[in-house]
């Protein structure tokens, strides 16, 4: 799987020199962060966002053959809380493929980065099995399906504010036909016209995906009743 502009990459800081950090991006080989790209502001001392070995999660803003160019400053709260997830729940993956596939795991960990991440791929499995079936045959798949349904997952929770708001006679009743329909999603009365919805998966990119989904569902009928919708953006 190849990096693109714009991807969000978990790092492991290799070395500082002068004003440049140099970091081992996961599966990715060398990237590098200006001192402009750490942290918004006048830095006094670089060292104390970043120092050898530890872990941070960047944003890739150039790539320029083998030069990739990262960005610290640019990640969001709440990117840095799912990539830093995944990675642990991806550890917990290789760990239990290893189990099943023993001196294999290797090989099959090689082909599947050829397309996406492990973490990535097994999520995709618990839902349809076909490609995990095709890489490691029947009988294996079913053991990792086995063991990887087994496990207690942390639920993530995407919430998000709207509101709707009309002045025509039946606003009340073209509000509950906007929402009413809407059965992916918990969805709760605050005040005023306003709203929060919130919906929940073991993956927090499906979840959010999930929620872009049935908010953009919701704006359009809002706009065929002429109905005000806004969201609240953090």
């Amino acid at each position: 799987m190849e990096l693109e502009v714009g991807d969000v990459v978990l790092c492991t800081v290799d070395r500082i020199v002068g004003t440049i950090v140099f970091v081992k991006i996961e599966g990715h080989g060398e990237g590098n962060i200006i001192i402009s790209e750490i942290a918004p502001g006048r830095i006094r001392n670089l060292r104390d966002y970043v120092v050898p070995k530890k872990k941070i999660v960047c944003k890739v803003l150039r790539i320029s053959g083998d030069r990739i160019d990262l960005s610290l400053r640019r990640v969001t709260q709440k990117e840095q809380k799912e990539i830093k997830e995944q990675y642990k729940q991806e550890k917990s993956y290789v760990s239990i493929l290893k189990s099943v596939l023993g001196e294999k795991i290797d090989n099959i960990i090689k082909e599947i980065l050829k397309e996406e991440k492990v973490y990535e791929f097994l999520q995709e499995a618990k839902e349809n099995s076909k490609k995990l079936e095709k890489l490691v045959g029947e009988e294996d798949s079913k053991k990792i399906l086995k063991i990887l349904k087994a496990q207690k997952q942390k639920k993530a929770i995407i919430k998000k504010e709207i509101s709707l708001i009309t002045t025509k006679p039946n606003g009340l009743g073209l509000i509950k036909n906007i929402l009413g329909k809407i059965k992916e999603a918990e969805i709760k009365y605050i005040s005023a016209g306003k709203y929060t919805i919130k919906t929940e998966s073991t993956d927090p990119k499906t979840a959010d995906n999930k929620l872009k989904k049935i908010i953009s569902e919701i704006e359009k009928k809002a706009k065929q009743q002429g109905v005000d919708f806004n969201i609240k953006e953090k």
